[in-house]
């Protein structure tokens, strides 16, 4: 399995952290060629430093999905360094806006940061790619989205009010998005799946785990993360919750040929947490 990537492009954004930054270490470890990009400029040039001391080829660049013209110049460099564009990975996404964690319920500004990023930049990225992978009459397109885009918990829940709607309401649409796109480039053999993560503490659980705490009795004396666990443990059959790699996994097998005949799907990584 060391070799099943060999000589595929891998594309990712939000790479420098989280899923997409586990989903680079699994591709580049099954000898993939990794492009990059994410928001975080410093963050992201630490991890390319640290492929690069592994010989691992990797091009990256700082990149905001909202602005399609950037998207376009990156998906640009990549063919021109590398010749082509095998796999895109959008993973980059947003929970809500900068006070997220302190208040209960969502204001606009959370409807439209999600939508931006999760929902716009989303369909940027893939509009980035599939004309290339549309001339070379292949690719995988795998979307992360998630659990929350498949069936909310509901709002009020231990008095946490509606604040995370407009994220659940984005991966929803994440997950339609996925679903359309998959039967328009299907007949050119591109592949479009998403993943559905269940709960990992990346940076938005810990927002999540923040938000809890501020808005219930109950967690007053829990850290971020002894909330997270707590949850993880009692919510899941599994009894924990995921980590990014859990994820990686997920994608790096949609990625690949034993994935040839799905596309349009939804694949539920989240320990049972959802059952559909």
């Amino acid at each position: 399995m060391n070799n099943q990537f060999e000589n595929k492009v891998v594309y990712i954004t939000g790479a420098a952290n989280g899923i997409g930054k586990a989903a680079a270490d699994v591709f580049s470890e099954r000898g993939a060629k990794l492009a990059l990009c994410d928001t975080n400029e410093n963050l992201l040039q630490e991890v390319v430093n640290d492929y690069k001391t592994k010989g691992i080829e990797v091009l990256s660049k700082r990149i905001d999905v909202t602005q399609k013209n950037e998207l376009f110049s990156f998906s640009d460099q990549i063919i021109s360094k590398f010749g082509k564009i095998d796999i895109c990975v959008p993973n980059a996404g947003a929970i809500g806006s900068s006070d997220f964690s302190k208040r209960k319920d969502y204001i606009d500004e959370d409807w439209e940061i999600t939508y931006s990023v999760n929902v716009k930049g989303l369909v940027n990225t893939t509009d980035s790619v599939k004309d290339h992978m549309i001339k070379n009459n292949d690719g995988k397109i795998v979307i992360v989205s998630s659990q929350g885009g498949r069936k909310p918990r509901g709002i009020g829940d231990k008095d946490r009010g509606n604040v995370l709607n407009p994220y659940l309401v984005s991966k929803a649409a994440a997950i339609q998005f996925t679903h359309a796109l998959a039967i328009e480039l299907g007949k050119h053999n591109i592949n479009v799946n998403t993943v559905c993560p269940g709960r990992l503490y990346t940076s938005f659980w810990q927002q999540i785990a923040e938000n809890h705490k501020s808005m219930n009795s109950d967690y007053a004396d829990m850290d971020p993360f002894e909330i997270f666990k707590q949850q993880a443990e009692s919510y899941f059959p599994l009894k924990r919750a995921q980590e990014p790699r859990d994820i990686a996994y997920s994608i790096a097998f949609l990625a690949s040929d034993e994935a040839s005949e799905i596309t349009g799907q939804a694949l539920n990584v989240n320990g049972g947490g959802i059952l559909n």
